[in-house]
């Protein structure tokens, strides 16, 4: 939390040093009203915005019996809210978790995620996604990511800002700023998510009541996901680290903007909490399977 706290103040500051060094006072000002406004719709909007981004479908407890009483039951053992429950019709196994508190959250899975684990690593999936819920983490990291949206605006509008002497860096300066401040700003929001990764992966292993489940679920998930598209992802790829692992298709990309930690990273830190290795992920359901 600590360090979660210190790379959100670093953001923060971060929008006001890009807006006083690309475009002085005028741009100081512009940048934080750009960041407020920014902000208070993202509160408010950003998780129907995210969902109708992926065409996820709300399901209840008719339509997805199975899967709303193990939610259920994994929310009541958290001490949290039942969260909406909605479906993305593509064949990747995913998952991704949004809202601003618990009171207003949902959990949208994909259909490849239940026809391809077992429920128990179903169960291991949500219950890191309801951790996610339950530290708030939906709402740190919907911040964060608009906090980097504004500065990647504002760079697009360096140009406009103040003139000649008011203009810190100069315009050579203000060209090598519009170029290098969007990469800092999204270094600094994906070392975000990267933390909350871990603390989520702890989370929803004391949840679902057994970290093999989630360690299980990962294992598949990293082969998986990297065979199949995720087409509304790649079209908006601002999403990805919202997932449980990464949707997008990129090679050789940097660690540095990895929008999660490696896979096998996260296995071994809950193999630690389990105090045993990790066993081989069980078969896949049949098309299907025991979620209809």
């Amino acid at each position: 939390m600590v360090r979660t706290f210190m790379l959100m103040a670093a953001m923060t500051a971060f929008v006001g040093v890009a807006g006083l060094m690309l475009g002085g006072e005028a741009g100081l000002i512009i940048a934080l009203v750009i960041a407020a406004g920014m902000n208070f719709f993202a509160y408010w909007n950003s998780d129907q915005a995210v969902l109708r981004m992926h065409g996820a479908r709300r399901v209840d407890q008719r339509s997805a019996p199975e899967l709303w009483k193990m939610t259920s039951s994994m929310a009541r053992r958290a001490g949290m809210p039942m969260p909406a429950l909605y479906i993305i019709e593509t064949e990747q196994p995913n998952a991704f978790a949004t809202g601003r508190n618990p009171e207003n959250a949902a959990v949208a899975v994909t259909r490849g995620l239940l026809r391809n684990m077992s429920r128990e690593e179903v169960a291991g999936v949500v219950a890191h996604e309801l951790a996610h819920i339950k530290n708030r983490d939906t709402l740190t990291m919907t911040i964060t990511a608009t906090l980097a949206g504004a500065v990647s605006l504002l760079a697009n509008f360096a140009v406009f800002f103040g003139g000649g002497r008011d203009r810190p860096l100069g315009m050579i300066g203000t060209i090598a700023m519009m170029i290098l401040a969007p990469l800092a700003a999204a270094m600094v929001q994906m070392a975000i998510s990267r933390v909350r990764e871990y603390e989520a992966d702890a989370e929803g292993a004391a949840i679902c009541g057994n970290p093999e489940w989630l360690a299980s679920a990962l294992n598949k998930l990293g082969v998986l996901s990297g065979r199949i598209d995720n087409i509304a992802a790649e079209r908006n790829p601002a999403t990805a680290h919202m997932f449980i692992v990464n949707p997008l298709h990129m090679q050789a990309v940097d660690s540095l903007f990895a929008t999660h930690p490696p896979i096998e990273k996260r296995i071994a830190e809950l193999r630690k909490l389990n105090g045993a290795s990790v066993r081989r992920a069980p078969r896949a359901q049949s098309s299907g399977g025991p979620w209809g």
